[in-house]
């Protein structure tokens, strides 16, 4: 078994909050990324890639981002069946699989309980629509709307979908701000919330698109559980990642009302200089975005773990 690579620290812009906590504890909470890369899983890596960005939004996504399909992704994909039900997007996940999300690093505002605030254990985490504080504060989250779709999938067993797999997601606001960390956001624990993925693997989230903050390129942050129990209870994870929005959506929304901070930050930071998708440019966490910032957008991704 592989030792897991250090992941890269997170900046924001007013502190360096939770290094510390990066470089020490970080590791002991991420699965072991040697245990199926075996023969065939090298081989899938280089066989098997995602899809590229599709949609309104993701029409200016850069061509390089998503490299050539090939005969085996083909031939990968006519083997396994997805069951009557499944989406779209299932099925183009399925013709994808071989390589496992990246590990990244959960950076300094996780309110996972691994660096003081929990916002897992707390009654009221398990929602879709994660605009809102839970609990004693009821404030809500403004910012242009956002459906957010994660497919979970088990590299280990075939990529067939991960039901019952749990996903904690948390974004930062339009203003580039953490709740539960930030000055005047401790109370809140917007922008945070578990959900439970259904037969096909998926799980949504409602939200609203996140702000550009200096040194970042605009994300959202996940943590993939082994279940709904593991999830709440702050247990092992299965992997911990980020999500990439477009460039297209981003410039898209940045240009309205409220996000006039994240219109001066966003085109400081690409996704190639980002110290966490800067490596490949971030082609297996780059979302397939659509949407306007009238109707609201949406955003997919596939997972495999």
């Amino acid at each position: 078994m592989t030792t897991p690579v250090q992941p890269p620290h997170e900046p924001h812009p007013d502190h360096d909050r939770g290094l510390e906590f990066d470089l020490s504890t970080l590791l002991s909470r991420r699965r072991s990324l040697g245990m199926f890369l075996g023969a065939g899983a090298a081989a899938a890596l280089a066989a098997c890639t995602p899809g590229g960005p599709t949609g309104t939004a993701a029409a200016t996504a850069t061509a390089t981002s998503t490299p050539t399909g090939s005969a085996s992704a083909a031939t990968s994909a006519a083997a396994a069946t997805p069951s009557a039900s499944a989406s779209p997007t299932l099925t183009r996940a399925i013709a994808e699989c071989g390589v496992e999300i990246p590990e990244e690093t959960a950076g300094p505002f996780p309110g996972d309980g691994s660096n003081g605030p929990d916002a897992l254990s707390a009654s009221g985490v398990v929602r879709q629509d994660i605009t809102a504080s839970f609990g004693t504060s009821t404030s809500t989250a403004e910012g242009v709307p956002l459906t957010v779709t994660l497919t979970l999938l088990d590299n280990a067993n075939g990529c067939t979908p991960l039901a019952g797999a749990a996903v904690y997601a948390w974004h930062c606001d339009r203003e580039g701000r953490y709740s539960m960390y930030d000055s005047g956001l401790k109370n809140e624990n917007y922008l945070r919330g578990v959900q439970e993925a259904d037969a096909n693997g998926q799980v949504t989230f409602t939200t609203i698109y996140p702000g550009a903050y200096s040194g970042r390129w605009p994300h959202i942050h996940f943590e993939v559980f082994e279940s709904m129990t593991n999830a709440t209870t702050a247990g092992q994870v299965l992997a911990v990642s980020q999500i990439a929005l477009t460039d297209a959506a981003c410039r898209e929304v940045y240009a309205s009302a409220g996000y006039e901070a994240s219109a001066r930050n966003f085109p400081r930071t690409t996704l190639k200089s980002d110290n966490v998708f800067g490596d490949d440019g971030g082609i297996y966490q780059l979302a397939t975005m659509a949407g306007s910032v009238s109707a609201g957008y949406t955003a997919a991704l596939n997972v495999t773990v």
